[in-house]
């Protein structure tokens, strides 16, 4: 059986990457861009960085900096109108997950119009929008090289998962020079997020070779780089290994799947407002050992792959091996509860019913080498309490 692979037209990878940016709107034949970016980007230097490279070369750009954290429908319809209302040409995405998600967005319904609602998952969006160019600045969503976008339903706080070509950046411009000013707790929950959608690649049921492939690869560079991204967010090698791991994980899920963690993450974020690769972060350890028994050689190989198994171990004692590290990961990442967050639980146990039927309904479970019940999910919730 075949595969088909879809990644961006190009990756521009390294130190420096970022800089490349005249020269790829070129390549493109592009010339009137749109940057889309958060308010952060802005203060922190990075756009203006892209604007000044954009504007030595005579390419002159507008910005649209109103992007939110975990993005809804109704935060990004102004950059919709905008995007209706000009001549823009292609989009700049500069930032996180959210940023570049909210891109991909923008520039489907700016392009097509219609509500966020009418592209949502099981349909699948192979229309090119506008072109995008994804600049990450954190090491842990892999947007930048996926077919995926995620957009909260204001009426129903529903997680809405939109796939399909158009949502693909044509571009990516992987610069882990940005993600030397990440904070530990962004570094700690963007880092798990990219080990997630490594791991559930490589278990999920539509995992291929050439995404295992990938997925080994991100392991391999996460696993020894985690803990020092956290502790030392300075340390250039770490964070080059961080970056590129997060990368090539998001081509492995991209062209495989995510699975359970993501959808039974999804309810959380949207619920709770809880960041995405933290609520990822805080089901790991119980979604993996739910599932190793559905594929425990396969939870052995990311056992090794991370560095906390070797090839002499059995299958079942790098199993436990695999549980204690992602246990161990969290206590040391200081990864919160959902009551040490400030989730109120008589909310979350009250929610557990409806999360679990969104969790069910994003099909990623279904992905799953060991595919839940809904009272399977709703225990494993549960289980986040202790």
């Amino acid at each position: 059986m075949s595969n088909q692979i879809i990644l961006p037209r190009i990756l521009q990878i390294g130190e420096g990457a970022s800089q490349e940016i005249a020269s790829i709107l070129a390549s493109l034949n592009c010339h009137k861009p749109l940057i889309i970016t958060d308010k952060m980007m802005v203060e922190l230097g990075y756009v203006k960085k892209v604007v000044d490279l954009l504007t030595q070369q005579k390419i002159f750009c507008d910005v649209f900096d109103q992007t939110v954290p975990e993005p809804t429908v109704s935060s990004i319809m102004e950059g919709v109108k905008q995007v209706r209302s000009g001549d823009y040409d292609v989009i700049i995405a500069i930032g996180g997950g959210s940023p570049i998600d909210s891109a991909k967005a923008i520039a489907i319904l700016g392009k097509y119009g219609g509500e966020m609602q009418d592209y949502k998952f099981p349909r699948q969006v192979n229309e090119a929008g506008l072109p995008l160019i994804a600049i990450p600045t954190t090491a842990g969503t892999g947007s930048e090289v996926t077919r995926f976008t995620i957009i909260t339903d204001d009426v129903n706080d529903e997680k809405m998962l939109c796939c399909g070509m158009g949502f693909m950046p044509v571009a990516a411009l992987v610069d882990y020079n940005l993600t030397l000013s990440l904070p530990p707790r962004i570094s700690a929950d963007t880092g798990i997020d990219a080990l997630t959608h490594a791991m559930e690649a490589y278990v999920s049921q539509k995992a291929n070779s050439y995404s295992d492939c990938q997925a080994i690869a991100a392991m391999r560079l996460i696993g020894p780089n985690l803990r020092k991204s956290y502790h030392n967010g300075s340390d250039h090698k770490s964070r080059e290994a961080m970056m590129l791991g997060s990368t090539l994980a998001g081509i492995a899920f991209s062209n495989a799947s995510v699975a359970l963690v993501h959808g039974m993450s999804r309810p959380i974020g949207a619920f709770f407002h809880v960041p995405h690769g933290l609520s990822n972060a805080m089901l790991l350890p119980s979604v993996t050992g739910f599932s190793i028994s559905a594929a425990p050689e396969k939870y052995a190989d990311c056992a090794r792959a991370i560095g906390v198994a070797n090839e002499q171990d059995t299958t079942d004692n790098a199993n436990l091996k695999l549980l204690q590290e992602l246990r161990a990961l969290n206590e040391e990442l200081e990864v919160p509860t959902p009551g040490q967050f400030g989730i109120e639980q008589a909310k979350f146990f009250a929610l557990l019913s409806e999360m679990a039927e969104q969790a069910l309904n994003s099909g990623s479970p279904n992905n799953n080498p060991r595919v839940p019940s809904k009272d399977e999910i709703i225990e494993i919730y549960k289980k986040l309490w202790n």
